[in-house]
This record gives structure tokens, sequence and C-alpha cells, in this order.
């Protein structure tokens, strides 16, 4: 994985493993902004609990301290596909990012466009709305 990350990120950590009982290789990645407020996660979605497949990208603001806060931006089925989207997120929040006082604006603009829209959150089979007759 060559690092072409945006400038102001940098890639933390990268680990490569093979879970017991499986044959295929799996991935996980944690990028850091420079201002050491936010840390993007990729990593496999079994790791949140459950039997899901394809991987998450979560972010951490105030990684480290007491009062960090994590949230799921989005699930997909591939490392490459999470990948483009986490390269699409620094880019969006680095553009809103100007300061410790934009951190939660910037997260929340990137955050919207990078999440799955309401028609892939949907349930495949969602009753019908009720209607006034």
């Amino acid at each position: 994985m060559s690092d072409d990350v945006p400038s102001g990120w940098q890639r933390d950590e990268h680990r490569t493993y093979t879970p017991a009982g499986h044959d295929k290789e799996m991935q996980y990645v944690t990028f850091l902004h420079d201002s050491g407020d936010l840390r993007l996660r990729i990593a496999p979605a079994s790791l949140d609990g459950g039997d899901q497949p394809g991987y998450t990208l979560k972010t951490t603001i105030y990684p480290g301290l007491d009062f960090s806060e994590s949230m799921t931006i989005r699930r997909v089925l591939t490392f490459d596909r999470c990948r483009t989207l986490t390269i699409r997120f620094m880019q969006l929040f680095s553009g809103m990012y100007d300061g410790p006082t934009d951190l939660e604006d910037a997260l929340e603009y990137a955050e919207a466009r990078t999440r799955a829209s309401k028609a892939y959150d949907a349930p495949l089979y969602a009753p019908e709305p009720e209607t006034d007759s």
C-alpha cells in the first residue's frame, strides 16, 4: 500500500494478518490528522462485533483521551473501497478544517459526504408505508 494520503495526514499504523480458521488476509490501518485530534481507522467489520463481512471506516476524535468519541462512518465490502472512501474523507475534512475550533464542523462536513445515502441504509424488505384511506 502506498502512502498517498493527503497532506495534513499520516499513516499511524498498518497491520496485515490472517485470522484463525481463515485463509484470507485482512488489513487494519489507522491514519492520524496532523493536529492529533482525529484518527481514522479502516478495520475488518467483524472487529466491531458479530460476523459481518467487509471493512469499516471509523473516526475517533481526541484519541487517547478519556473523553474521546468514536463513530462508524461507513461499512463496505472491500479494503480498497474503504481506503478510497477514507482518502475522500481526508480531503473533505482538510478542506474545511482551519484549526481546533473547526474540528467538529469539518468532521460533520466530511462525515455527511462520505456516509452511505439513506437508500443504501434502508432495510431490504421495508414494510409499505401506511396511508390514510
